[in-house]
């Protein structure tokens, strides 16, 4: 029987007691650390401010819950505090003009390190990006739901009818801020966050509401 080296079995030994006397390593807050890493990846450059990474409670929320449903509580909680930002036309007046919501949809400019105003009304509504609008399209997003007859699907003949009130005042509801309504919505808070004003979801209303508007042919 070969005779085991004294030097080999000295170091093998401090090995395992090293090992065995290891501390654990401590546990890692990832969420820290992907705020840390965003917070230096980003600078301020023009209006796009490095504040925007800074989420409210509903952001927060649907964000740790990484595409889960959130327990039914937090999501009543958080509809409802962003039901209560909704605020309706200072005219009571809806729906605006259906050409200048087109282009508005159209539009998906705005809120970006080369623009120079923070003003909405120079902002679009990007709509295109995420939804069908018209059955011209031959290219849209499809992130969210098709608006193609959004209003004739709904019953919709005149907006201004009482018997439209209910999808009138939720189709405002949902542009102003999306989480009303859908908590862990993708969709911008456009109205709540002052990215379009009120003239401009005006007239995104008549493009999906008006009967005379290309979403409802």
């Amino acid at each position: 029987m070969k005779q085991q080296h004294p030097l080999l079995f000295a170091v093998v030994t401090l090995i395992v007691s090293i090992a065995g006397c290891a501390t654990p390593a401590p546990a890692i807050d990832y969420d820290a650390a992907t705020q840390e890493m965003m917070k230096n990846s980003f600078r301020d450059q023009g209006i796009a401010k490095v504040d925007r990474l800074q989420q409210d409670e509903a952001d927060a929320a649907c964000s740790k819950a990484q595409g889960a449903p959130l327990p039914e509580a937090q999501r009543v909680a958080i509809e409802a505090a962003n039901l209560k930002t909704v605020r309706m036309p200072s005219d009571g007046q809806f729906i605006g003009d259906w050409k200048l919501g087109e282009q508005l949809a159209q539009n998906g400019r705005g809120m970006t390190w080369t623009d120079a105003s923070t003003a909405p009304a120079a902002n679009g509504g990007n709509c295109y990006n995420c939804h069908q609008i018209t059955k011209a399209e031959i290219s849209y997003g499809t992130i969210g739901p098709s608006l193609y007859q959004y209003g004739k699907l709904r019953g919709v003949t005149d907006p201004a009818a009482a018997s439209a009130k209910p999808i009138v005042e939720y189709t405002w509801g949902k542009l102003w801020n999306a989480k009303a309504t859908n908590a862990c919505s993708d969709m911008p808070r456009f109205g709540h966050n002052k990215l379009l004003d009120e003239a401009q979801l005006k007239n995104l209303m008549a493009l999906l509401l008006d009967p005379k508007s290309p979403v409802n042919q």
